[in-house]
């Protein structure tokens, strides 16, 4: 197989460096992060009078209680003034002049600086203030028309902060699987120029699997996350080209703790969830990190199809969820890795999918189908965090009001 090169770069041109938004934030301002990192607005609210805070700040404003807790905010305001910013010190914003902003009245609440979408009307007009995660991976905040949800891809500038695939170059790693074959279908359907379909076994045919590969704009490569030279050989080929990461590989069991003898499966299980993504990390992440400033079609994101069960365990399916345990701490290396030059890395955290080593668990269980659509609405929006379906919703709701309870609940 031919290995591709890259296009030799016009040594008069100057070479695009990262120009992120600024990132500094106090520690007490960094809780704004909550809200647009799993897609919700969310403020800082006294606990004793109930004033909504803006900025974040240690004491409240009105009574001076310092317990302020964050909370979600239906963000409905009206936009009382506005200004188009054409001079900038931030090289970030320099680059993207003239930028509309201006200051959004909440209903009930304070009064806020906010990025102004271009499809809202020149103030005064109603809005719905909404949280975003920027290309430096902090939060600010949105004014876009009421009624609809946010889409911040009919901004040209806010568009930016997105990962929307139309137009982009993506990998999946394992599209033979039915949530793979879903994957490559959504992420065909959203736009993309090219999808990659990392196969590691051709001589096994999976119903489904060969009309996704003929699509016109699929292109089935080989894969196999076990295999350093597979993952390294596919990086030099490709590498250069990916502008969009999907990895779905995995090998999933079912059985507790004490359900078989040896680790043989065990040893399976974190060679593909865990050490695979590892292999794929050091063969592909340099290069999205370099590729991040290419234009308006860089590299744009990484995610990582785990499942609510990582943050939790799962004791029917013991050692499966410890690799996906794995794989998510190594998740967040990644994003502190990969974040610094723009590349925003997205971890997917499902409850049980609707695929052969869930035949025995209980509905409600989520199709491979709704997995995708929730991967590709992501990459439209600014998350990092993805929780479809009910039983990842509520695994979440039940893990941040009392993870001890939840605990207990599973031993059941």
């Amino acid at each position: 197989m031919a290995v591709g090169r890259p296009k030799r770069k016009n040594p008069v041109l100057r070479t695009r460096q990262a120009t992120l938004p600024p990132a500094g934030r106090s520690r007490v301002a960094l809780g704004m992060l909550r809200g647009p990192a799993r897609g919700g607005l969310e403020l800082q609210t006294c606990a004793d009078c109930g004033a909504v805070q803006y900025p974040p700040r240690e004491m409240c404003g009105a009574c001076l209680s310092d317990r302020l807790v964050w909370r979600p905010h239906d963000g409905a305001g009206e936009l009382v003034v506005e200004t188009t910013l054409r001079h900038a010190m931030e090289l970030h914003f320099r680059e993207r002049l003239p930028w509309r902003s201006g200051l959004v009245r909440l209903d009930g609440g304070p009064t806020v600086v906010a990025h102004v979408h271009a499809d809202v009307p020149p103030a005064p007009a109603r809005v719905t203030l909404t949280a975003a995660l920027d290309r430096s991976g902090q939060a600010v905040l949105v004014a876009v028309p009421p009624g609809a949800p946010p889409d911040l891809t009919t901004d040209p500038k806010l568009a930016e902060m997105t990962c929307d695939p139309k137009g982009r170059k993506a990998l999946v790693t394992d599209a033979k699987s039915e949530t793979g074959q879903a994957m490559v279908r959504a992420l065909v359907d959203a736009g993309a120029e090219i999808v990659w379909a990392g196969v590691a076994a051709p001589w096994i045919r999976m119903p489904g699997f060969d009309a996704v590969a003929a699509l016109p704009q699929v292109t089935v490569v080989p894969l196999d996350v076990t295999d350093g030279r597979s993952v390294d050989t596919l990086a030099a080929e490709i590498g250069h080209k990916v502008d969009l990461i999907v990895n779905t590989a995995d090998h999933h069991r079912t059985h507790g703790l004490f359900g078989e003898r040896g680790v043989e499966t065990a040893a399976t299980e974190m060679e593909v969830n865990y050490t695979g993504l590892l292999r794929l990390a050091r063969a592909f992440g340099p290069v999205m990190r370099a590729r991040a400033m290419d234009g308006p079609k860089g590299a744009a994101a990484w995610v990582n199809v785990l499942s609510v069960f990582a943050l939790s365990g799962w004791p029917a399916q013991a050692t499966w969820a410890a690799s996906k345990a794995a794989a998510h701490a190594l998740t967040l290396t990644m994003r502190a890795e990969l974040q610094p030059a723009g590349v925003r890395v997205v971890g997917v955290y499902p409850g049980p999918v609707d695929e052969p080593w869930n035949q025995q668990v209980l509905p409600p269980k989520l199709s491979p189908a709704a997995l995708a659509s929730a991967v590709v609405a992501a990459l439209r929006g600014t998350v990092e965090e993805v929780y479809p379906g009910d039983v990842a919703q509520d695994w979440l709701a039940r893990l941040r009001a009392d993870p001890k309870a939840l605990e207990r609940e599973m031993a059941r």
